[in-house]
């Protein structure tokens, strides 16, 4: 009865907290996908083996910040597109597109025979989706 209680007060205890205003000071932000410019990349695989993959972006301002990665797989088909979080401030300042930003992911290579790897690059003036294409064959 005892941890019945106890499981029933924790719930209700989460369930109010998840209530709280957390933002007390107003501060909004949003996430965006940033076009990857450049990839660092090895020329080949091999099997079991793990490697670092750079990306390198612009910043578009003083308040994006690298947030992490949207990745997705199907098959042997990575799609990678660098996310970063915007504060959405009144004093942000553009940054001129002069020195990258780079962040870094670990890949661990399986059985594939081949990885082809897609990082988005942005869209194009009919809005469609571009990717920087690179296919890394893998040796055993």
């Amino acid at each position: 009865m005892k941890r019945t209680t106890f499981l029933l007060l924790l719930f209700v205890m989460l369930g109010v907290s998840s209530c709280f205003d957390d933002d007390a000071d107003g501060t909004r932000f949003y996430y965006e996908l940033i076009p990857i410019e450049a990839v660092d990349i090895p020329n080949q695989f091999v099997s079991g083996e793990t490697y670092t993959i750079t990306t390198s972006y612009y910043r578009p301002s003083t308040c994006h910040s690298f947030s992490g990665y949207d990745y997705n797989r199907i098959g042997n088909e990575r799609t990678v597109s660098v996310v970063n979080v915007v504060v959405d401030r009144m004093n942000c300042e553009d940054i001129e597109p002069t020195r990258f930003t780079e962040a870094s992911f670990d890949f661990f290579v399986g059985d594939e025979s081949a990885y082809v790897f897609r990082f988005w690059n942005g869209r194009n003036d009919e809005g469609e989706n571009e990717f920087i294409t690179i296919e890394v064959p893998v040796i055993q």
